[in-house]
């Protein structure tokens, strides 16, 4: 059987002129976790915020009582050198920090203002990002392929293997774009091969969509506008919640 299905929507989407409360809110309407997208203006062509914010909205929202409980931070970092801020966004309220693959072979710095010849890799990044004890996670975009994550999967030390896998159903970058169901092979595979893994998937995701992620086996359902531009968020929140629980464990 799949994990439960944990919704997540993308603060993106939240109103950025009452941001601390509109988090808050949306927790109480049922919200598992929130999705905080972090983007340099390097990785990808957009800037969002950094760690002060996080860190304002943390005081808005309880920490989870344990790992992947209720007010995880699930922080999808789409920045060019995520070593560089693992510490910064531990500090800020950060619960999960997922970085992305493509990304991960660069400064092994462990500062923002920190050099470094080294380079790291995502093994590495994993344990690091443990042992400053929070959850890791890798994004993979859509030009990249599954199998580049079996190694890391099929890790047998549990310091080095992802605690999540996220699959982009868009280009990272810009909210509001149009799902691509293309990339939900990469779910199915990803399930099938891991009964037990949180498989998060993020872009487009709403009522329309959420039949063909949930049927691919995903159960981390990011959703931006279709959350936070409801006129029901609640309402939202639960028919995601349903469609993932009832496809479960028929993979």
């Amino acid at each position: 059987m799949a994990p439960k299905a944990i919704i997540a929507p993308s603060i993106l989407s939240a109103d950025f002129a009452n941001l601390g409360e509109d988090c808050a809110k949306t927790i109480e309407r049922g919200a598992d976790w929130l999705h905080v997208d972090i983007m340099d203006g390097h990785f990808v062509p957009n800037l969002t915020f950094g760690p002060p914010v996080v860190a304002k909205i943390r005081t808005h929202v309880d920490r989870p009582p344990q790992n992947y409980g209720k007010g995880t931070f699930d922080c999808h970092m789409m920045i060019a050198e995520p070593k560089k801020w693992v510490k910064e966004f531990k500090k800020a309220g950060c619960d999960l920090y997922c970085f992305h693959y493509e990304a991960a072979f660069s400064s092994a710095a462990e500062s923002p203002e920190g050099t470094s010849e080294l380079k790291t890799s995502p093994r590495e990044l994993i344990r690091y990002i443990h042992d400053q004890g929070l959850l890791a996670g890798i994004a993979i975009k859509p030009a990249t392929k599954v199998d580049v994550l079996w190694e890391l999967l099929d890790n047998p030390n549990e310091k080095e293997r992802p605690d999540m896998v996220l699959v982009m159903t868009v280009e990272p970058g810009f909210g509001g774009q149009k799902f691509m169901a293309s990339e939900l092979p990469k779910v199915q595979e990803l399930r099938k091969r891991y009964p037990d893994l949180n498989i998060e998937v993020d872009g487009g995701l709403g009522p329309l969509t959420i039949d063909q992620a949930a049927d691919a086996g995903a159960n981390v359902i990011v959703a931006g506008s279709a959350v936070f531009g409801a006129k029901d968020p609640a309402e939202v929140i639960a028919v995601l919640r349903e469609t993932v629980d009832k496809r479960a464990g028929k993979l």
